[in-house]
């Protein structure tokens, strides 16, 4: 079981040039677990392929529904202070830190792309590439 971020979500469902490592994340560990707010930061990120022009409304939408059912439900609370306090310490959004602390709370990786929280919180967030080389 993993933490898969909304971007690593986002690189799964999207075809461009991270596919095929968030598919071989997939193919290490199929369990993928996030916080309730995953779904609207990653509309926001389909929303901006739509706007763009990359995708139309219509495919945004099947994307979305993927995307739905690859999480399955798989969706768990996390503590407000504990997001809190990881923010304080570190700088990094509240959006970024429900990850971190449902991945802490859950005893398994974060696995994200996102630099700051990579050098935040070394201990939980895993960069695919890496998450995938594990032995």
């Amino acid at each position: 079981m993993i933490v898969a971020d909304a971007n690593l979500i986002a690189y799964l469902i999207l075809p461009g040039e991270r596919t095929e490592q968030a598919e071989a994340v997939l193919l290490r560990d199929p369990l993928w677990v996030v916080p309730a707010l995953w779904a609207s930061e990653l509309r926001s990120v389909v929303s901006q392929y739509v706007r763009g022009g990359t995708l139309t409304l219509a495919q945004g939408a099947a994307a979305m529904e993927r995307a739905l059912a690859l999480i399955g439900g798989r969706e768990a609370p996390v503590d407000s202070r504990q997001v809190l306090e990881l923010a304080q310490r570190s700088g990094c959004s509240t959006y970024d830190c429900e990850y971190v602390a449902l991945a802490s709370d859950l005893g398994v990786p974060l696995v994200t792309s996102d630099k700051a929280v990579l050098k935040a919180f070394p201990r939980v967030a895993v960069a695919p590439d890496e998450f995938v080389n594990r032995g």
